[in-house]
């Protein structure tokens, strides 16, 4: 039994040591804890902070999106309203075109002969006779 009581003395540095070892370790396992649990919350914050982002950068890009459809809309009435204006000036050119074509025909010397003979009448000759008057009083 003596021999027994003299291992535990010589044990007893070893268990010492042993407890500490264990009670850093627990320590440390709640210090890793506490640890993990902040960084946990970072996380969760983060995630949130994201969630927000994110759905601003869904409202900027419908923003946008409905923007360039307002721009879109617009660029294609002022591109109809000016083919209508072309159209119209285009119609005007070409009759004024026309219209000179016909100014040029009637004023050409062909033309005056056409519309000369169109629109003169065949004259009918007449002769008229004179009578002559003498003074004498014989007729």
């Amino acid at each position: 039994m003596l021999g027994s009581v003299g291992v535990m003395e010589n044990n007893t540095p070893l268990l010492e040591r042993l407890e500490r070892v264990i009670d850093t370790l627990s320590d440390n396992s709640i210090k890793m804890g506490q640890m993990l649990a902040v960084h946990d919350e970072k996380l969760d914050k983060q995630d949130r902070i994201d969630a927000v982002l994110f759905e601003k950068v869904e409202s900027v890009h419908r923003e946008i999106n409905r923007q360039a459809a307002e721009i879109k809309k617009g660029c294609e009435r002022d591109i109809r309203k000016v083919d209508d204006r072309l159209r119209v000036m285009e119609k005007k050119m070409w009759s004024i075109f026309g219209a000179l074509a016909v100014i040029s025909f009637i004023v050409s010397p062909v033309g005056q002969r056409v519309v000369g003979a169109v629109l003169t009448s065949e004259a009918q000759t007449s002769i008229m006779s004179q009578e002559i008057a003498l003074v004498d009083g014989s007729n």
